[in-house]
């Protein structure tokens, strides 16, 4: 026994075998909150304390809160994600009507060069004719 300066007992943290936990760990993934009997009947058979497993399933709970809220708080930022891409990729497909529809063959070249300015890096650089006055080469 453990006594502190004032010479009063002084609280020691139980250690638990790993039977112990496989039990608990066991019963904790069936049922997340143990009644009096079923808690009366686990700490019996595992020679612990009502209080031990009492202590032991309220912070298993907080642990398993923790992790679940973590879990959920990624699955959000990824649907949000997702989300977001979707929308911007849906945007662009509103924009890109214009560039996704064949082209009217009668369509004078001056659109033809701002759709492909619109949709390449760099302005397009294509020319279909060269301006008047310039030669091909």
């Amino acid at each position: 026994i453990l006594l502190d300066k004032d010479g009063k007992r002084k609280h020691t943290r139980p250690t638990f075998s790993g039977q112990q936990i496989f039990a608990l760990e066991k019963t904790f993934e069936q049922t997340k909150y143990l009644a009096g009997p079923e808690r009366a009947r686990l700490a019996y058979s595992l020679g612990m304390t009502e209080s031990q497993v009492k202590v032991w399933f309220q912070n298993r709970r907080t642990k398993w809160r923790k992790k679940h809220a973590a879990e959920m708080a990624t699955a959000k930022k990824k649907q949000d994600s997702e989300t977001e891409r979707l929308k911007g990729a849906s945007e662009n497909e509103e924009e890109d009507d214009d560039y996704n529809k064949p082209l009217d063959p009668n369509s004078d070249d001056e659109k033809i060069t701002q759709l492909l300015k619109k949709h390449k890096p760099g302005g397009g650089g294509l020319l279909l004719h060269p301006p008047e006055g310039e030669a091909s080469t």
